[in-house]
């Protein structure tokens, strides 16, 4: 069985910072992509960075420039350093990672527990 753990998550003024941090765990072989997803109220879930194992990172134009992806492939984590966080940040934050559990085999989606970021004066 596979976990994603993340933490990081908070209350945090306009214009602030936070790092979230997620961690995979169990039977893992490899990982393949790593991303992190929010979901703001009334909104559906959004992928807004994704890094792959190589390195090369994706970013949702809402977040280009403000957030920065980042993985540790010996930890199986990944992070998500966000800066001039806009009150259209709020969200519940998931990280989600392509896990590959055996030599050649296919890879399955595996998600975080989700994390509450708020940002409110």
């Amino acid at each position: 069985q596979v976990q994603l753990v993340e933490s990081g998550g908070g209350l945090v003024q306009p214009g602030g910072s936070l790092r979230l941090s997620c961690a995979a765990s169990g039977r893992i072989f490899s990982i393949n992509a790593m991303g992190w997803y929010r979901q703001a109220p009334g909104k559906k879930r959004e992928l807004i960075a994704s890094i792959r194992s190589g390195g090369s990172t994706n970013y949702a134009d809402s977040v280009k420039g403000r957030f920065t992806i980042s993985r540790d492939n010996a930890k199986n984590a990944v992070y998500l350093q966000m800066s001039s966080l806009k009150p259209e940040d709020t969200a519940v934050y998931y990280c989600n990672a392509e896990v590959v559990l055996w030599v050649g085999g296919p890879s399955f989606d595996y998600w975080g527990q989700g994390t509450q970021v708020t940002v409110s004066s």
